[in-house]
């Protein structure tokens, strides 16, 4: 059962600003580049969804183990809508390294509620995708202010309302299945592999002594 301790404040801020430098002294003397790059261009993975939703925010995933709360990172919470197909799907980054803290589907199944005692604060579950694997987690995040949480929540139970009882739950069937497709496949693997290897029982031994030892039997 989740523990409904609050999870611990930083209160150091989440962003710095940085130290003016020193003006670089002019010597006037011309240096080549060593290595000149080139532009590249980076895709997100976003580029197919209109933001309905776009904030800076902490979240943080409650670890079953530990029995606490830990913190996932600090960053930018979007909730995105598929161009084509409609889904929309919510997405967190962390603001340095733009790592994937948090990357699942709105599906009618999500009950977001506020965090007891913090009203900047949701919790929700999902079987979130952030890590390359299907896995149930168990949320938190939370808002520089009260308003920022209230535009959140109300968004999410927005989305879902939307998409009231027009087959979404085969939708999701076939979202899940998709996804669970790529962990089957490797199971599956590691099955075949521990079948092989599988030790020989001590009956099919008896039976094979048996034989070589009537081999006329056989005939």
């Amino acid at each position: 059962m989740a523990s409904t301790t609050e999870p611990t404040t930083d209160k150091r801020e989440e962003e710095s600003m940085e130290n003016p430098t020193a003006e670089d002294e002019d010597t006037g003397a011309q240096v080549a580049p060593i290595v000149k790059l080139q532009e590249v261009a980076v895709t997100t993975g976003e580029e197919h969804e209109d933001a309905l939703l776009d904030m800076k925010a902490k979240l943080y995933r409650f670890d079953k183990e530990g029995n606490q709360w830990k913190e996932r990172g600090v960053g930018t919470v979007k909730l995105l809508k598929h161009k084509e197909t409609g889904k929309v799907r919510l997405v967190m980054r962390q603001s340095k390294t733009l790592k994937i803290c948090a990357n699942h589907l709105v599906l009618t199944a999500i009950a977001m509620q506020e965090h007891a005692g913090n009203d900047k604060s949701c919790v929700w579950h999902a079987p979130d995708f952030a890590d390359g694997e299907v896995k149930e987690e168990l949320f938190c995040i939370r808002f520089a202010s009260v308003e920022n949480c209230k535009t959140f929540k109300e968004k999410i139970e927005e989305i879902i309302e939307s998409q009231g009882n027009k087959s979404v739950g085969s939708e999701e069937a076939t979202t899940a299945a998709d996804l669970m497709e790529k962990l089957s496949v490797g199971e599956s693997k590691d099955v075949e592999e521990k079948t092989k290897e599988a030790p020989i029982s001590a009956e099919e031994k008896k039976d094979e002594n048996a034989k070589q030892e009537n081999p006329g039997d056989d005939k």
